[in-house]
C-alpha cells in the first residue's frame, strides 16, 4: 500500500499516461477500502462484482480525471457508490452488511473521539454494526473511517453538504459506541491492523498513530 497521497498522486499521473504497473500500484493502493464501501451498500457476496464493475468504469475514464491521489478516492467512491446503487435498485433492497479481513485494512485514522469504539472491535463484528446504522450514518462512517475521506470528499461522493456528512458520521459513530457498551462479542481486532496513511498536521501519539483525542468534533 502507499506510504502518501504524494506517492498515490504520483502512481496515478502514470496510470494515466499508459503505465500499467502504476494503474496495478494505484488498485493495491485503493481497492481494500473501496470494497469496504461497496460491502457497505450491497453486503455479500455481491461486494466483489460491484467493486469490479466500479474499476472497469475507472480504467475507462481514468484519463478524465484531473486532481491529486486524495481526490482520486473521492472520485473511485463516487463511481463505486452510483454502481452500488445501480445494482441496489435492480435488486429492490439493502442487504445485511458483511465483512473479511482485507476490507479495514489499511483503516484512516478516526473522525471523532466516538470513534475509539471502534478500536475494539473485530473487523467481521465492526461491519455487523455498522449494517444496523441507518444508511447515511452508514456511508459517512466507512467513507471517513475506512475509504479516508475527508468532510468535503464524502460529502461530494454522497451528494450532501460537508456539515451533514460530519453530522451523520459523528451520530453513526455515537451510535457504535452504543451498541459496543453492549455488545460481549466485541474483541480486539482492528488494533492489530496498520494504520492508513498519517493525516497531515494532526497530532500524533507515540504509537505512530493519530491521537484521535486530540481532534474536535468541528474538524472531524
Amino acid at each position: 500500500m502507499l506510504g502518501d497521497d504524494a506517492e498515490l498522486t504520483a502512481a496515478v499521473h502514470a496510470a494515466q499516461d499508459g503505465d500499467e504497473i502504476a494503474f496495478r500500484t494505484v488498485y493495491r493502493a485503493v481497492h481494500p477500502r473501496l470494497l469496504g464501501y461497496v460491502r457497505t451498500l450491497v453486503g455479500d457476496p455481491d461486494a466483489e462484482d460491484v467493486a469490479s464493475e466500479a474499476w472497469l468504469q475507472i480504467a475507462r475514464d481514468l484519463d478524465r480525471f484531473s486532481g491529486d491521489g486524495d481526490r482520486f478516492r473521492g472520485w473511485a467512491a463516487r463511481i463505486a457508490r452510483n454502481r452500488a446503487l445501480d445494482h441496489i435498485r435492480m435488486r429492490g433492497r439493502r442487504p445485511s452488511v458483511g465483512g473479511d479481513e482485507t476490507v479495514l485494512t489499511g483503516r484512516a485514522a478516526d473522525s471523532d473521539t466516538a470513534g475509539d469504539a471502534m478500536e475494539s472491535l473485530s473487523t467481521d463484528r465492526a461491519f455487523s454494526l455498522i449494517a444496523q446504522l441507518p444508511q447515511d450514518q452508514a456511508e459517512a462512517v466507512v467513507l471517513r473511517v475506512v475509504v479516508g475521506l475527508d468532510a468535503k470528499s464524502a460529502a461530494e461522493t454522497l451528494g450532501k453538504r460537508p456539515g451533514a456528512v460530519r453530522t451523520a458520521a459523528h451520530r453513526g459513530l455515537k451510535r457504535l459506541a452504543e451498541l459496543l457498551a453492549g455488545d460481549p462479542e466485541s474483541a480486539g481486532g482492528l488494533d492489530a491492523l496498520p494504520p492508513q496513511r498519517r493525516p497531515r498536521g494532526r497530532p500524533v501519539t507515540s504509537a505512530g498513530v493519530t491521537d484521535t483525542r486530540a481532534r474536535t468534533q468541528k474538524d472531524m
